[in-house]
């Protein structure tokens, strides 16, 4: 029997119905690391392309260094917001208002390398992408103008990514939008009812319960939350209460970067190279030191495409239970640790199918 479940940190309602990943569906093949060439002459984003991009904002290595780099963040050549404009919002009759495109958006080019997507970089190479990360968000939050910064990856045709190279985005803009000011509020009320940050507490009852936690590492947690709007939606939450990633110390960082990228090459290897988002939810930059929010990053597989249903009524139908899912990545993970040869990627698609 299905269920339909609500989530704590949003309060609102997803089906979950298994049954129903039993329809008949044609999944289009995903183009594999192997099937890319490690360069391309037309890509903005290969070594030697540099002049097809707007000026770089970060380098590693330093430009000093040489034309070498590992990692560049330029301004994004067809941004939706720039710094030029002002905030007056206006007016046109009793119901309609708008304001200028202020805000930023820039460009994360993780990898010299064309196919090489982070789930198959080095740690090392994942933690200079994390840096860049937060480097531009501290840099950003600066400026006053700038209340909220997202920073998210769109990997694969169906995330809405326009380049196969390797890349994120970041966009800073001037208000937080009315999802995220509904975490932000259900937050608030849970910590003025019960005096304790909800995800805080959330960490310590999937960590109790254990059926969705896919690991546990000293800093972060990995989980498939309770109400998942889509099969193998996975979370992956700092220990230590802290609002901002901004915040994050650098020892978070290097942690983070083997947790990030071993969870991204389970779901590599267990679903045949998926298209997702990933996205940081973060405080605003306003409010980074508060009690009540807890940065962490969201990574949504687009295995199911959003219907009639789910845009008519607002409420997700997840295919799998988060239970089930958990526990075939937690199976992926554990083989990877201990180094086995992973499973023929046919046969572990059949298991995940069947959630055993």
């Amino acid at each position: 029997m299905s269920e339909i479940r609500q989530d704590p940190t949003t309060k609102e309602w997803v089906i979950i119905a298994p049954e129903r990943a039993k329809r008949p569906q044609h999944m289009p093949k995903r183009m594999l690391a192997h099937e890319l060439p490690s360069w391309e002459e037309s890509c903005p984003f290969c070594p030697g392309n540099e002049s097809q991009t707007p000026d770089e904002v970060l380098r590693f290595p330093p430009s000093a260094q040489g034309s070498a780099w590992e990692v560049r963040v330029v301004p994004n050549r067809f941004a939706a917001l720039s710094l030029s404009g002002n905030l007056t919002r206006r007016e046109e009759g009793h119901l309609f208002r708008k304001m200028d495109g202020v805000g930023v958006n820039e460009v994360i080019i993780e990898t010299p390398s064309h196919n090489t997507p982070i789930a198959l970089m080095t740690r090392e190479q994942v933690e200079k992408v994390l840096v860049a990360y937060q480097q531009r968000y501290n840099t950003l939050k600066e400026n006053r103008q700038l209340k909220f910064i997202t920073i998210f990856k769109n990997h694969g045709w169906a995330s809405g990514t326009s380049l196969i190279h390797p890349h994120s985005q970041l966009v800073a803009t001037p208000l937080a939008t009315t999802y995220y000011r509904r975490k932000f509020d259900v937050a608030v009320d849970y910590y003025d009812n019960v005096g304790r940050c909800l995800y805080c507490d959330l960490i310590a009852e999937e960590l109790r319960r254990g059926e969705r936690i896919i690991a546990e590492t000293k800093e972060f947690i990995v989980l498939h939350p309770f109400a998942s709007r889509v099969p193998y939606e996975t979370w992956i939450i700092p220990k230590r209460h802290c609002a901002s990633f901004g915040l994050c110390p650098a020892t978070g960082l290097t942690e983070l970067s083997t947790v990030l990228r071993d969870t991204l090459l389970c779901l590599h290897r267990g679903l045949d190279n998926p298209a997702f988002n990933y996205m940081f939810d973060t405080s605003t930059t306003e409010d980074e030191e508060d009690p009540y929010y807890h940065w962490h990053i969201r990574i949504v597989p687009r295995l199911t495409t959003i219907a009639g249903f789910e845009m008519g009524s607002g409420i997700y139908i997840n295919t799998a239970l988060p239970e089930d899912t958990a526990k075939v990545i937690k199976k992926m993970l554990n083989s990877l640790k201990k180094g086995a040869p992973y499973p023929d990627q046919h046969a572990l698609s059949d298991t995940m199918a069947t959630g055993a």
